[in-house]
């Protein structure tokens, strides 16, 4: 299914963390908090300011970003899991080649 989020908002697919260990006991998946890391699916278009004009999105598909603890809804979409946010939830866009 082809998505595209309307103004501001962005989708993201959580990164999934691997098994935590803490000092040798395994946290089961349960006890897990969710990663606040993710990728950037889809962008839409971007905030239509007060001239009519739009205002392009930082952040575009493909972006590895960190988000809050409580940002965005989750939404299912093809029976994977992913969360639609506004722009302004991302705290940050990390960069792989370490600028």
């Amino acid at each position: 299914m082809k998505v595209r989020p309307l103004h501001d908002r962005i989708i993201v697919q959580r990164l999934e963390e691997g098994e935590q260990k803490i000092g040798g006991i395994i946290i089961p998946d349960t006890a897990k908090e969710k990663p606040q890391q993710g990728k950037v699916f889809a962008v839409g278009a971007g905030k239509v300011k007060e001239d009519g004009n739009r205002q392009p999105l930082d952040v575009k598909d493909g972006d590895t970003i960190l988000f809050g603890k409580y940002s965005g809804q989750e939404i299912k979409i093809d029976g994977e899991e992913y969360l639609i946010m506004r722009e302004d939830e991302v705290l940050a866009i990390l960069d792989s080649k370490g600028k």
